[in-house]
């Protein structure tokens, strides 16, 4: 006697299991140019690493003698594999059982994925395609009663968010709690003309009185420049190559510390062009990405969330192998002013490396706060002083580089004051509590108004107080404590990582981290 005919069953029940919504469903998922949960699984993870848990979930007919005749299988899938050797969580929303819909989904299921990552300390990555177990109607009938909203495993995705890495990848058309478990990570992306993410979908939207297409509702363009998602990409692949890297900066979990690679690059590299980079005519700007492309390791630099906040550039590289993390101005960018988004965007950036044990590298060309009508009506201010306070509750190792301009509140952004200052300047480096430009008008409007020439008076004064704004008299009251050689920066930025290394600690959190 042997346990063989249960064995069988197994097989066949695992057999049906991966026939998931069936040829028809399979086929025009692959239609719409989207690959099924199982490929992208596959594509995802390391060749064959991937160990399923709850393989054979679901929903089983059966005959007068209690035999299965068939089973439709539950739309998640979940379990255990590995990205370039490091285990992994990753769980997938099928959208070929019932479009991903809650009346096809085991919520136990998901919850124990969400578990998993968090009491095995391993990276939480989610394939997010449909409502991802949120609510459809014709669930009313079959339950026979309806209740009151909550959450499944809201609480563990919160607590992930402090002690793990969560990816997020909408791969298709994403509604309701699906959207929220996007959000609700720490790098989120959807593919562009494939993905779409809302509250509510066009049909419901359309009850509202506004008739849109999936596109017009909740492009991928659209939550990448809004802040909701971190990118948008070209294709599944590109998703998954992209989630791969990001988590190639991380630990696994808060437990441990960020990994060092060998990347080959000469910590002493010097790049000409910096010498220049920065234009003498104060009014002009310049493109920051090739400086940090120029200070970092070759090929290093992760941009997050490019087209959102776009007056500040946020992304992850390396430092003679180590990992940080990068803050810089765009001056490109209406001058590199914090903006409410551009606030709320370092705001969770600098949390996101606290959380991670990430030192900071902030390149900073930061006139201020936007000011206006419009920055009133956003509340910049709000969004600024919350930015500024992720800055001084930062206490992974910070250096900052002073490229150009730093004035008021929001310059004060640069790093916080109380700590030891590992800071330098270009001697392009311009401050103070704000531009002279702007300051005279208001400063000696009384002169201006009693001059008989008011210009030849203004350009008196702007001349007088030029001479005040070197960033060597700075130097001089240690004001800045060392001007550099911008092709200097680095080896001055590694040599800060390496000291930066071993000053890297896994102690508890003060706060739990937001998206």
């Amino acid at each position: 006697m042997t346990w063989e005919p249960e064995l069988e069953e197994l097989r066949q029940r695992q057999a049906l299991a991966r026939e998931m919504g069936g040829p028809d469903k399979i086929a025009r998922q692959r239609a719409a140019g989207r690959l099924t949960v199982r490929e992208r699984i596959g594509a995802l993870l390391d060749a064959g690493s991937f160990r399923e848990i709850g393989s054979i979930t679901g929903s089983g007919a059966y005959d007068e003698t209690g035999a299965l005749q068939s089973m439709t299988p539950t739309n998640f899938l979940c379990g255990r594999g590995r990205i370039e050797g490091r285990r992994v969580v990753v769980a997938g929303d099928d959208f070929t059982v019932r479009g991903g819909a809650s009346d096809a989904s085991i919520i136990e299921k998901q919850v124990a994925a969400e578990q998993m990552a968090h009491e095995l300390r391993l990276p939480m990555i989610r394939l997010i395609e449909g409502s991802g177990g949120g609510g459809s109607v014709k669930s009313l009938e079959a339950m026979g009663y309806t209740y009151v909203p909550f959450l499944p495993g809201f609480e563990h995705m919160v607590r992930n968010l402090a002690t793990v890495p969560v990816v997020s990848l909408g791969l298709g058309p994403i509604a309701g709690f699906g959207a929220a478990k996007v959000v609700q990570s720490h790098y989120s992306l959807l593919v562009r003309g494939q993905s779409q993410m809302f509250v509510a979908g066009p049909p419901v939207v359309a009850a509202a009185g506004q008739k849109l297409t999936k596109e017009e509702l909740g492009s991928s363009r659209i939550h990448a420049s809004n802040g909701a998602v971190d990118d948008d990409v070209a294709s599944e692949q590109e998703a998954f190559e992209r989630a791969r890297r990001f988590l190639g900066y991380l630990p696994s979990s808060v437990h441990e510390l960020p990994p060092r690679l060998t990347t080959g690059d000469d910590p002493e590299r010097r790049a000409e062009f910096l010498v220049s980079a920065v234009p003498r005519d104060r009014r002009e700007v310049y493109r920051m990405r090739p400086i940090i492309e120029a200070v970092v390791d070759t090929d290093s630099f992760f941009e997050i969330g490019r087209l959102h906040g776009r007056s500040v550039i946020t992304g992850l590289a390396r430092l003679d192998g180590w990992p940080v993390a990068v803050i810089a101005s765009d001056p490109f960018v209406i001058g590199g002013l914090w903006t409410a988004a551009s606030s709320a965007k370092l705001e969770r950036f600098v949390n996101f490396a606290q959380t991670f044990h990430l030192p900071v590298v902030h390149l900073v060309d930061n006139p201020g706060f936007m000011i206006g009508k419009q920055a009133e009506q956003e509340a910049t201010i709000r969004a600024g002083a919350r930015a500024l306070t992720a800055v001084y509750q930062a206490t992974v190792p910070w250096c900052t580089v002073i490229i150009r301009k730093v004035f008021g509140v929001a310059g004060a952004g640069n790093q916080n004051h109380t700590r030891f200052h590992y800071r330098y300047a270009w001697p392009s480096a311009d401050w103070g509590s704000l531009p002279i430009e702007g300051g005279i008008e208001a400063a000696y409007k009384a002169e201006l108004d009693a001059a008989e020439d008011r210009a030849a008076l203004a350009a008196e004064i702007t001349q007088r107080l030029n001479r005040m704004r070197s960033p060597f008299r700075s130097a001089e009251k240690f004001q800045i404590e060392e001007i550099i050689d911008p092709r200097d920066t680095r080896k001055l930025l590694c040599e800060f990582a390496d000291i930066a290394a071993p000053l890297r600690a896994t102690k508890p959190l003060e706060f739990a981290y937001r998206p």
